[in-house]
């Protein structure tokens, strides 16, 4: 099939480049032609495992093109996915201004029959909106002479997506489902022939009708969101009961009713989705007069747990932390990204700061996103290292942040050697079953109070 997907962004250049490896004829379109120029001379602007190596396959193959000419991309196209960002407004509804700015211009330059996808995460109706942005644009085509306008014919469909980051290749060629929200029969049979090739379960492609798909989307991450946030809640309470938040993991997970899935304690969700797509959740139930508590305390418990790391060094170290630094380990709120959106780190380096430490992190690919996020804060506070060993030159702690694989292991001689006191805060529970107390850290994870290790 002939494709064009319109934004280069995450989930824009990933649906685009496993549609090309499938023979698919695929352009990416993006108005930033900075980042199409990039793109065809190999530079991927997001991390992504395993997007750079099959960006080049698909464009060597001459299965995969980028370009600024929405015009020249739909020419044949019989398929177009809209992908651009729908980012939180102020009352934490979702922006659709982007969504809607492409459904005119596909209105505006589309040149034949045309099946027009929502990629993008958008709100229940959003479909309607776009159907109703495209025919305006082509009644005035048609008014204005162009005969042809008047004939094309096309259809809005929803494709919400349900990609991992850090795993989103994986997610994308091998899919727990595939949810197609349509109007009509023959729409469906044409997406149902484009995911064939990714799907082998016979459950695993759900077609259902549009809204019902628009509301799956969120209704999946404001799920997984609670998982997380009750999971963090009862840690605060096993910390106090003198309970181990890992066997209650155990012991609750093991029910086939519930699974393990989503039930890791730490230190709060980031991201570009839980977060965002929790509050445009509870924005469209308050747009219908409907209350939204649950959600409300999902959110709530997230910002709370947040602090909890702070929390944890104040009681340890005292509420004044001048004179004192502090190493981080990993600043993107999840491993296999560089993402800093609503990351943990966020807020808990600022808190830290206000109480006067200074803070020396090491990430493997969120540095740099890092050094926009903390633009503001003073000279000297912040500091950044290449080798995740020199974060901890004369530090009082080691605050473990995000689990990156190069953390499992590490050498705990050399932080100990390292660090100006062996003090470690866990805030992903990697190392609750190594009995660090043992070999003379002070150690703190999610759950469970500091142990106070034996000195030497």
């Amino acid at each position: 099939m002939q494709i064009a997907v319109i934004g280069s962004g995450y989930v824009g250049l990933v649906t685009g480049t496993c549609f090309a490896q499938m023979g698919n004829r695929v352009t990416c379109v993006d108005s930033d032609e900075a980042k199409i120029r990039r793109l065809w001379h190999g530079d991927i602007p997001i991390y992504e495992p395993g997007l750079a190596a099959m960006i080049r396959s698909g464009s060597d193959a001459g299965d995969l093109s980028f370009t600024t000419d929405l015009a020249a991309a739909l020419r044949g196209a019989e398929i177009a996915f809209i992908a651009v960002g729908t980012p939180m407004k102020e009352d934490g509804s979702a922006d659709l201004q982007y969504v809607l700015a492409v459904a005119e211009e596909i209105g505006q330059k589309m040149s034949g029959d045309l099946i027009v996808v929502d990629k993008s995460t958008v709100p229940v109706g959003t479909a309607d909106k776009v159907r109703e942005t495209i025919r305006r644009q082509l009644d005035r085509r048609a008014a204005a002479g162009d005969t042809a306008a008047a004939a094309y014919r096309f259809d809005v469909a929803s494709n919400p997506e349900f990609l991992k980051e850090g795993a989103a290749i994986a997610d994308f060629m091998r899919p727990d489902r595939v949810v197609l929200g349509v109007n009509s029969p023959e729409t469906g049979r044409v997406l149902s022939h484009l995911y064939e090739p990714f799907v082998r379960r016979d459950n695993a492609l759900l077609l259902m009708d549009v809204r019902s798909a628009e509301m799956t989307k969120y209704a999946a991450n404001a799920m997984l969101a609670t998982r997380i946030s009750f999971m963090n809640e009862i840690s605060r309470l096993c910390e106090k009961v003198g309970a181990d938040i890992g066997h209650v993991r155990a012991g609750i997970g093991s029910d086939r009713r519930i699974g393990t899935a989503f039930l890791f304690p730490g230190c709060g969700y980031g991201g570009s989705c839980f977060p965002k797509d929790v509050q445009a959740l509870i924005h469209m139930m308050l747009e219908y007069d409907l209350p939204a508590p649950l959600l409300n305390a999902v959110e709530e418990v997230n910002r709370v747990q947040k602090e909890v790391l702070v929390e944890k060094v104040i009681e340890r170290f005292g509420d004044s932390l001048v004179g004192r630094v502090f190493a981080l380990w990993g600043l993107a709120f999840k491993p296999n990204t560089d993402d800093m959106r609503q990351a943990p780190s966020l807020v808990i380096v600022r808190r830290l700061i206000e109480r006067g430490a200074a803070i020396r992190a090491f990430d493997p690919e969120a540095v740099e996103q890092a050094k926009i996020y903390f633009d503001d804060i003073p000279e000297g506070k912040i500091s950044y290292v290449s080798n995740k060993y020199d974060a901890l030159n004369g530090a009082s702690a080691l605050l473990l942040l995000t689990e990156w694989n190069v953390f499992r292991s590490p050498d705990f001689d050399e932080i100990k050697e390292r660090l100006r006191e062996p003090v470690i805060f866990d805030g992903r529970n990697q190392y609750v079953n190594l009995d660090l107390p043992s070999r003379g850290f002070d150690y703190c994870a999610i759950g469970s109070p500091m142990r106070r290790g034996m000195r030497d």
